[in-house]
């Protein structure tokens, strides 16, 4: 068998080789006995190579296997150059679809690997994206669990960039439990340690995105939208996939405020043009429907987009508060005319369930959104005239409020006589 030394040359043949050549000269590259810097030299090169032509053939096991074959090498060069070939392998790893589960297991193994080496520098990089895919596993407990212990020893140590992206990752987690006060708690942690250093761009869009999701949960739309639209001008400048999320976030916003009329004229920006496509289509649909204040419509656009705004959990939970708000505006403006109508009929003319339509009138009434009741019995809806306040009550109570008033000022006076 023909052995491949560290070269220039071996590096040179293997990129003019075919795919599965090239893996075994640079397999033979890595295993050359030489360790002068020349030789390390080349290995480094070979690896970059070897984990790029690997992705190709999404061999996630194989990628696995190379990063623990290396770490007698890694005692022989700097713990930077280490640093960076663990993280670009997990980062191999991780453009191969469907690897999740393959990614924890070796990140878990590198954490236990730098944790016995003493590599705390790395250890801690390692351990945030194993949280960070523990999230995206839905395995939140475990992934809190890792957080608060990390986020403790970096704050010891001060590392403000890596601790601005353990706030980050843990406002996010805290967001998807449904604790706000402590994702923005968490936020304004990360945003407190970013002020203090040079952020990346990248960095700081996904501090504003966070951000404009944080407000626009609190129903602070017109916030949220100026913090995605920095999260769009950070993204887009740097041609970030996640540009286009911070579009559709800002579409939902203007949607959200009633000014779905301003969603055609984002789209057709210069900004807007280059990310046209099914997320933004989903969008436009939502925008037509609310301005129509049209159910049907609103339905279709579900239906057709379902993997652009129901598989979105945050478009999904704000659209669901969208589509109850438009089914009261019909059913109201449906019932108007009535003093009693059927049940029956108003599902008729709004063209949903009878069932669906029943309990949301029921909501309705207990919510004090118009006055009436449900008989049950006759399958009828009865609407009261709205009853007129009675101007008595208010009245009394000013005049009570006065009397106490005038009890307190008296009291005060005779304790100063006493005095």
């Amino acid at each position: 068998m023909v052995s491949f030394p560290a070269t220039t040359e071996t590096i040179s043949l293997a990129l003019e080789a075919n795919s599965s050549e090239a893996i075994q000269i640079l397999y033979q590259v890595l295993e050359d006995p030489s360790s002068s810097p020349e030789a390390l030299r080349i290995k480094e090169q070979a690896i970059t190579n070897l984990c790029e032509r690997l992705t190709e053939e999404k061999r996630g096991e194989d990628l696995r296997t190379l990063l623990t074959k290396l770490r007698p090498f890694f005692s022989l060069i700097p713990k930077a150059k280490t640093a960076k070939i663990v993280r670009g392998i997990i980062d191999a790893v991780a453009k191969i679809p469907g690897t999740t589960d393959l990614q924890i297991t070796l990140c878990k193994e590198m954490v236990e690997w730098t944790r016995a080496e003493k590599r705390t520098f790395l250890r801690q990089r390692v351990e945030a994206r194993l949280a960070a895919l523990l999230m995206e596993n839905k395995e939140y407990v475990e992934a809190l669990a890792l957080l608060s212990t990390l986020v403790k020893e970096v704050r010891r140590l001060d590392d403000k960039l890596l601790l601005v992206d353990i706030d980050l990752l843990e406002s996010k987690l805290h967001f998807s439990l449904r604790n706000l006060p402590k994702a923005k708690a968490a936020l304004t942690a990360a945003r407190t340690a970013a002020n203090a250093i040079y952020v990346p761009p990248a960095q700081q869009g996904t501090i504003d995105l966070q951000s404009g999701i944080l407000h626009a949960e609190e129903k602070d739309y017109k916030t949220g939208y100026s913090y995605f639209f920095e999260a769009f001008e950070s993204f887009n400048a740097l041609g970030d996939p996640r540009a286009v999320f911070s579009l559709k976030y800002m579409l939902l916003c203007k949607i959200m405020v009633s000014q779905a009329d301003d969603v055609a004229g984002i789209i057709s920006s210069k900004a807007g043009l280059q990310y046209v496509g099914p997320d933004l289509d989903a969008m436009k649909a939502v925008a037509d429907a609310h301005s129509k204040r049209s159910l049907k419509l609103f339905e279709n656009a579900l239906r057709d987009y379902k993997a652009q705004l129901e598989d979105d959990p945050i478009v999904h939970r704000h659209l669901s508060s969208l589509y109850d708000t438009l089914l009261e505006q019909n059913l109201c403006r449906l019932i108007e005319p009535f003093s009693r109508v059927e049940i029956a009929h108003i599902a008729e003319l709004i063209g949903l369930p009878i069932d669906h339509v029943e309990k949301k009138l029921s909501q309705m009434i207990l919510d004090k959104k118009f006055a009436g009741t449900l008989d049950q019995g006759a399958g009828c809806l009865i609407i009261f005239e709205d009853p007129k306040a009675d101007a008595i009550y208010s009245a009394t109570l000013d005049t009570i409020a006065n009397m106490g008033k005038v009890v307190d000022s008296l009291y005060v006076r005779s304790a100063k006589i006493m005095a």
